[in-house]
């Protein structure tokens, strides 16, 4: 097989992002035609459509989308060859962190505090769902992922998980609402506010189950912060690790409950096999 002409291949990523011939014709400070021409050469030599035509859009085709995830890596890592070899002293690239929304913040300072006063780095804080995020990890647009969900191996093979820290999970809330002498007069008495879709509601749901009791969920929340402020303002009983909540439990705001809940979030620092792994990632990660 001859080898792939890349300059094909860059132009085609140019037109796939852009979504727009003439766009990306500009972009490039190329003609039309001359990109069109480029675009149908790659495509014969894959043997294979790369677009449709929908009105004045193009559409990636099968083929295209495959052909766009290998252009973005290709092309990615020969960006972040060139950010490593061009560093200097004086110079390092953003560290890209990407953290699961439902993530303490609390947590993620603790993560982040050996580099934060580092006069080289500057930090680029995403958050998301897993799913993307272990995507933008993938295709190299982060450096790491902050998550309680290690990836399976039918995420990708090439993830890391690297465990950080396990920490208890109990129910927290202002101490009007603690004058409960079992777990299951609590749980019967006073609303829950739980994190959406995470290991803590999986156990949560356990835990409810296995006692028979039907709680009063007032509200599902996809962020640790809304936890905190719904907890501080007497909403209802907030179940969360108590790093989340520790600065309003040290100053008496909150109050956790004196009942072992058995659930357990335990947090992953996620890389992936790189050639150029960023250089501060030594100093977050555990040995």
């Amino acid at each position: 097989m001859d080898t792939l002409n890349y300059h094909h291949l860059r132009y085609f990523r140019a037109v796939a992002h852009e979504g727009n011939l003439t766009r990306a014709a500009e972009k490039l400070n190329l003609s039309q035609s001359a990109l069109s021409t480029q675009i149908k050469a790659l495509e014969a030599r894959l043997g294979h459509a790369l677009f449709d035509r929908v009105g004045r859009q193009l559409k990636l085709t099968e083929v295209g989308r495959i052909a766009l995830d290998h252009a973005d890596r290709i092309f990615g890592t020969g960006q972040e060859l060139m950010e490593t070899l061009n560093r200097s002293a004086a110079h390092a690239p953003p560290l890209r962190v990407g953290a699961l929304s439902t993530l303490s913040r609390n947590f993620q300072m603790q993560f982040l505090r050996p580099v934060l006063d580092h006069p080289e780095v500057d930090i680029v804080l995403k958050s998301g769902q897993n799913t993307p995020l272990l995507r933008s990890l993938s295709e190299l647009a982060l450096d790491v992922v902050l998550t309680t969900d290690a990836p399976t191996s039918a995420a990708g093979s090439d993830f890391i998980a690297h465990r950080l820290a396990g920490h208890a999970v109990s129910l927290h809330g202002t101490a009007d609402r603690m004058r409960h002498k079992t777990l299951i007069s609590l749980l019967n008495s006073e609303p829950v506010i739980v994190p959406t879709e995470s290991a803590i509601r999986t156990g949560f749901n356990r835990l409810t189950a296995r006692l028979g009791l039907q709680p009063r969920i007032i509200a599902d929340v996809d962020d640790m912060a809304m936890v905190r402020l719904l907890a501080r303002e007497g909403a209802g009983l907030a179940l969360a690790p108590d790093i989340v909540l520790a600065d309003e439990i040290a100053s008496g705001q909150l109050v956790t409950a004196p009942f072992d809940t058995g659930i357990t979030d335990t947090f992953y620092a996620v890389t992936t096999q790189r050639s150029f792994p960023h250089p501060m990632l030594d100093a977050l990660l555990p040995d």
